[in-house]
């Protein structure tokens, strides 16, 4: 990361004024692209399955630039900010529905020992407490190695308008909160969308994490109120699989979710567990349980080896699932800003969804990676070679 520190005496001419309010202004970014294969896929084709070679990019982390920054107001208080916008290296365009800055934008304040206080587009408490206890989380696999469709807000878990605390470090315990207000009159909870209007939605999302020497772990609750709301984009489907249409609209989605992970020597391992319910006016709700459990091991300061194994579990009305997903990655640094890196992912379906076989599908994104395995298919095979920049 390149670091611009910007002295408020030099802008405005003011030594005296330098002395009370420093600020520091930092871009940053990242960048990750490569080649992927998959074996079956019904990716911009929904006929059949197919093998699919394609470029892909934002796997190991998602594309980003940004800037965040901070000004000290004295007695260990600061003013600060992060803007974050995601893109598509391969075609350049913006991600996160077009917006601007999609991946995060709030300002807020921060005390030293307390902890800070942020306002509007910022990451749920899942995200921040459980990814790190994940495959996703722990190797370069990432977003193949996330559960289908980001189900449990492990990795894309951003929420609108939202008011977030997130405190200091107590003995290696840190803690959290947050809401995201619906913005709608008359509808504080949220409504469903209507011929009227394209209803609204409100999350809140506690979680905490704990860290001591070579031992962490997390816990976390998200919950989201009509997240099929059309200004308040959450995921309500995963694979083959859309429980609005097994059951009515969906009035509540809830997450919870424990991870621990430790490190020996060389080697890190982890574990973590969710539970995903999808709660409709009517009708009989959708769980969706996810289990990982991993292992990376360091053999040089540069190159980084991961196996981890996912097991996955949906059931609802007239549907039951079960994915089985293996993770394999070699991670291999030039420097601190610059590696590449060899996936290989196996997932496999079983279950059915009515009288139709359930189908699989490698990672966060239903429509931005891989794609579904098709009709014809109920497993993936996928590799994928890429390189990642950082500054």
């Amino acid at each position: 990361m390149k670091t611009i520190v910007l002295a408020s005496a030099g802008i405005l001419g003011s030594a005296s004024f330098a002395a009370q309010a420093q600020s520091s202004v930092a871009l940053y970014g990242v960048i990750d692209a490569g080649i992927s294969y998959v074996n079956h896929s019904n990716l911009n084709n929904s006929a059949g399955s197919n093998s699919l070679v394609k470029f892909d990019d934002g796997v190991a982390q998602g594309n980003r630039w940004g800037v965040r920054g901070s000004e000290d107001l004295g007695g260990g208080v600061r003013a600060i900010f992060n803007l974050e916008n995601g893109f598509s290296v391969g075609s350049g365009a913006l991600n996160q529905g077009g917006r601007e800055f999609g991946r995060q934008a709030f300002a807020g304040l921060s005390k030293s020992g307390v902890g800070s206080l942020t306002f509007g587009r910022q990451y749920s408490l899942s995200q921040d407490s459980l990814a790190p206890f994940s495959d996703g989380g722990q190797t370069v696999a990432n977003n193949y190695a996330y559960h289908i469709a980001d189900v449990d807000q492990l990795t894309a878990s951003r929420v609108d308008n939202a008011v977030k605390f997130k405190s200091a470090s107590y003995a290696g315990l840190t803690f959290g909160a947050l809401y995201g207000f619906s913005n709608q009159a008359g509808a504080f909870a949220g409504t469903p969308a209507s011929s009227a209007s394209g209803g609204s939605g409100r999350t809140y999302s506690v979680g905490v994490h704990y860290v001591n020497g070579p031992f962490a772990a997390g816990a976390a609750l998200t919950d989201e109120r009509y997240p099929g709301a059309t200004n308040y984009p959450s995921p309500t489907a995963f694979s083959n699989v859309n429980p609005a249409k097994l059951t009515s609209t969906i009035q509540e989605f809830r997450t919870f979710g424990v991870g621990s992970s430790y490190q020996m020597g060389a080697a890190t391992i982890w574990c973590l567990y969710s539970n995903t319910r999808f709660v409709p006016v009517t009708g009989t709700t959708t769980t969706f349980d996810a289990y990982d459990l991993g292992v990376k091991y360091s053999f040089t300061k540069s190159m980084i080896a991961g196996l981890g194994y996912t097991y996955m579990h949906a059931s609802s009305n007239d549907m039951v699932g079960h994915w089985n997903q293996v993770n394999t990655s070699v991670d291999y640094s030039f420097s601190k800003t610059t590696d590449v890196y060899l996936l290989g992912i196996y997932q496999a379906a079983s279950g059915h969804v009515g009288n139709r076989p359930l189908q699989a599908t490698i990672g966060s994104s239903q429509t931005a990676y891989l794609g579904a395995s098709g009709p014809d298919a109920s497993s993936q095979l996928a590799m994928r070679v890429g390189i990642r920049h950082k500054f």
